[in-house]
């Protein structure tokens, strides 16, 4: 069996339950700080006497209040230095999209250094500098943080015959704001804007001032890790890929081990193949296979037994057709490089901290590359996991985005989108005047019906110039089903239902024009009708196979989030990957190849949205 070598006696598998384990424990620590932040009275931190005293805040100053002395030599260095918007020292110099919020902080100790005392780095310096070092754990990059140029900092704030010069302190001081900042952001709302990448999502809403959070609690904080954990997400899939992140940067570490080889033709159950030792290997290491070594024997080809099933996991965890033969998608996925699962991961963070944290209740979510809707456990309803058919790779994805589903239709209509009815449909009326009549389709004028039968030549051209459209009768041949459930909003895409069920057979399912097909619409149907009384399974089923089109209101809207997300990370600690179907992973990573600034949001937009303090409930479910 494969060990890890930190944990000699814990498979992969193990120590990713050990690590998620102690990561609730962590959580809930951090939990209990937070709280005791928000509420208890802090101590002041002592300061050197020949440091400023900080600025009153704006809520304590008067119009008769005296005016704020003048600032020392230093204290005017610091500022110079501060107001340029860029320190050469830094891996990323301009820092011009935080510059309010250095302002604001230093202002407010009047420019005084913060993160030294007498000369020497304070103890929160040192913690931070040390998570900085620390931030691949997080999904990000040390070396945006500075990570291997703090020693040399701290070096210089140390000589061996002299004192620190004035400007060895601004640097470091500086230096220190920014990279804080800078990580303090990244933790909370991510680094890049989602809109730069399609994602329609906002990031949050809540004010919190970035520059006093770091004045009042980082620089007071007995333990700045706990205190840096309270602006981060606490949706439970995100500790759980935080977890996971860490075991598979270990894993990477190691090495892959060498490659699979290649295959010219399918590999079935009890065919030979070469690369079974190699196979067993990688299946011990990623935790699909118990003990390799006790599975096979020396100079063993044959492909059979405990590997088949190890194959049939791997392929499920994986999104593929669990149908235990080597093919050439499972084969590819079984070599990619363990460095490209620490990336989807990373990304997965990332991405989790775009996540609004102003849902009213758990949203429904619908991950576009698992092609997987579900609910949230957490909930007093009832646990929903089902497959979904989302839209086409090419030109016609799904969009990322939220919203609030308000009502659900029963046999709907199908408005035909004037992009389909101009690409799809005028040309097959035009090869045959009868189609519309016998696909269940008629030719309207608003909701005036002009025609459901032939059409003429006068009827073809007005639909060719927009001045008619095309709609589809409600009933089983309907392309939205017997059901589709309305969220408005502006990309008009929504769940519904389908006639074409043997779709959802299939490992991979990007088929449609950007709606979402959900493959159990009856459950989806009484889950969201669960607290209308008057509305039981019996009577959906009827409404949806009976003869009328039917509009019920939703009693409360009931949030939806599209999301985009390649490694997902089950509640039991099974990890599970994703194509990246819409090369969204390839996007992000050319963004955060930039570096700082990134195409984000503005320092002052950042202040405004770092999410802090008290959390929503309803994170403990995602």
């Amino acid at each position: 069996m494969t060990r890890h070598p930190e944990h000699p006696s814990l498979s992969v598998k193990s120590l990713l339950f050990v690590l998620l384990t102690r990561r609730r424990k962590t959580i809930a620590a951090a939990a209990a700080i937070a709280m005791t932040l928000a509420i208890a009275t802090r101590p002041a931190r002592a300061v050197d006497t020949a440091v400023a005293t900080p600025a009153a805040s704006p809520a304590a100053t008067s119009a008769t209040a005296a005016p704020t002395p003048p600032l020392s030599p230093q204290a005017q260095e610091l500022q110079t230095l501060a107001n340029t918007g860029a320190l050469a020292d830094l891996r990323w110099p301009n820092f011009n999209d935080f510059h309010g919020d250095v302002t604001a902080f230093y202002t407010a100790g009047g420019y005084a250094p913060a993160w030294t005392i007498g000369g020497k780095p304070t103890p929160q310096a040192l913690e931070i500098i040390d998570a900085f070092k620390q931030a691949r754990v997080k999904g990000l990059d040390p070396e945006d943080y500075d990570a291997s140029r703090w020693d040399g900092r701290l070096a210089r704030l140390a000589p061996a015959t002299a004192s620190p010069t004035a400007d060895d302190i601004d640097r470091f001081d500086l230096a220190m704001t920014v990279s804080a900042m800078r990580y303090i952001c990244a933790l909370s709302i991510g680094r890049v804007n989602p809109h730069h990448v399609k994602f329609g999502v906002t990031i949050g809403t809540q004010t919190y001032d970035l520059a006093g959070f770091l004045r009042e609690q980082v620089m007071q904080a007995g333990d700045v890790n706990l205190t840096l954990a309270t602006v981060e997400p606490h949706y439970a899939g995100y500790l759980r890929a935080e977890t996971a992140l860490a075991a598979y940067v270990k894993l990477a570490a190691q090495g892959d081990g060498p490659p699979l080889p290649a295959i010219q033709a399918s590999v079935h159950p009890g065919d030979d193949y070469p690369g079974v030792p190699q196979l067993a290997a990688r299946l011990g290491l990623l935790g699909d296979l118990n003990d390799p070594e006790a599975v096979i024997v020396a100079g063993q080809t044959a492909y059979a037994g405990a590997l088949i099933d190890a194959v049939k996991r791997f392929q499920t965890r994986h999104g593929l057709d669990p149908d235990g033969v080597l093919g050439k998608s499972t084969i590819a996925d079984l070599n990619t490089p363990l460095k490209q699962r620490v990336r989807q991961l990373q990304y997965t963070l990332e991405r989790y901290r775009w996540i609004p944290r102003t849902f009213t209740q758990p949203p429904i979510l619908v991950n576009l590359p698992e092609f997987t809707l579900r609910t949230m456990r957490r909930q007093p309803a009832p646990f929903l996991n089902m497959r979904v058919v989302v839209g086409k790779a090419y030109r016609k994805q799904t969009p990322v985005f939220t919203g609030n589903m308000q009502y659900v239709i029963f046999r709907p209509y199908w408005n035909v989108p004037f992009s389909i009815e101009q690409a799809e449909l005028v040309p097959k009326l035009r090869q045959d005047r009868d189609y519309l009549a016998s696909h269940g389709f008629e030719v309207v004028d608003g909701n005036e019906v002009v025609t459901d039968g032939r059409v003429s030549d006068d009827i073809l051209q007005e639909l060719r110039e927009g001045g008619l459209s095309i709609r589809q009768k409600p009933g089983p041949k309907n392309s939205l089903g017997l059901v589709k459930f309305i969220f408005p909003n502006s990309y008009n895409v929504y769940l519904h239902s389908t006639p074409v069920p043997e779709l959802f057979a299939h490992a991979r399912r990007d088929f449609s024009h950007g709606c979402i097909r959900v493959q159990d619409p009856l459950a989806l149907a009484v889950w969201v009708l669960r607290d209308d009384p008057n509305w039981t399974q019996d009577k959906i089923a009827a409404a949806m196979n009976g003869d009328q089109t039917i509009q019920v209101n939703l009693p409360k809207p009931i949030p939806v989030l599209i999301l985009y997300s390649t490694a997902v990370v089950e509640p039991g600690g099974e990890v599970r990957f994703f194509d990246d179907i819409y090369h969204y992973d390839s996007e992000l990573k050319a963004e955060l190849a930039h570096g700082y600034p990134f195409p984000s949001a503005s320092a002052t937009e950042a202040s405004r949205l770092i999410n802090h303090g008290p959390h929503n409930p309803s994170e403990e479910a995602y």
